[in-house]
């Protein structure tokens, strides 16, 4: 048994954060904040992404241009049901969303929701370890590794632990700059 074959499930944690995060809307437009809407398009609901291209027009932003232009008012309609809270501007054959500025209380909610994220990312890297912590004492039970390997596995396995979790509070301590910069 070696520790880093339980490696992809901590990095698997970590790039589901690294999704989640990008969707906070922070004061600058990104792509992302979008790819997650679902449109009613051809009979079934698909994402954003896959019948319209996303672009960053500027800072405060954001294009989306459907290829099928008969899909205008499906895509402006699935952007409207988002929750994201903002209004699209269709002008016939690109929607335009324009990021309000956010306010101070705005940021504040999103710091918490950030802070949130953050712990349940946290959490599931824990749980992690507690399902490898009960895998090593397995082992050790039915005297596939010593008591000795024992010990150095649940070692190795804390400082990667330890990693990880460093590696999530650099990543909040960023996006928290992020969002509270004006």
């Amino acid at each position: 048994m070696q520790i880093n074959d339980f490696k992809k499930d901590f990095e698997s944690v970590m790039a589901f954060l690294k999704t989640d995060l990008t969707q906070l809307r922070t004061g600058r437009a990104s792509t992302a904040m979008a790819e997650g809407i679902m449109v009613e398009a051809y009979g079934t609901r698909q994402p954003i992404k896959a019948v319209a291209s996303l672009t960053v027009s500027d800072a405060k932003t954001l294009a989306v241009e459907p290829w099928d232009k008969g899909l205008l008012g499906a895509v402006e309609k699935g952007i409207r049901d988002s929750g994201l809270g903002i209004n699209p501007v269709n002008d016939g054959r690109v929607i335009r969303l324009a990021l309000p500025e956010l306010t101070s209380e705005r940021r504040t909610e999103l710091v918490k929701v950030l802070h949130q994220k953050l712990e349940q990312a946290r959490v599931s890297v824990r749980k992690i370890r507690e399902d490898m912590r009960g895998l090593i004492a397995g082992e050790e039970k039915d005297k596939s590794i010593s008591e000795d390997e024992k010990y150095r596995l649940q070692e190795d396995l804390e400082k990667m632990v330890k990693g990880f979790v460093e590696q999530i509070n650099s990543i909040g301590e960023g996006k928290e700059k992020e969002i509270i910069t004006v």
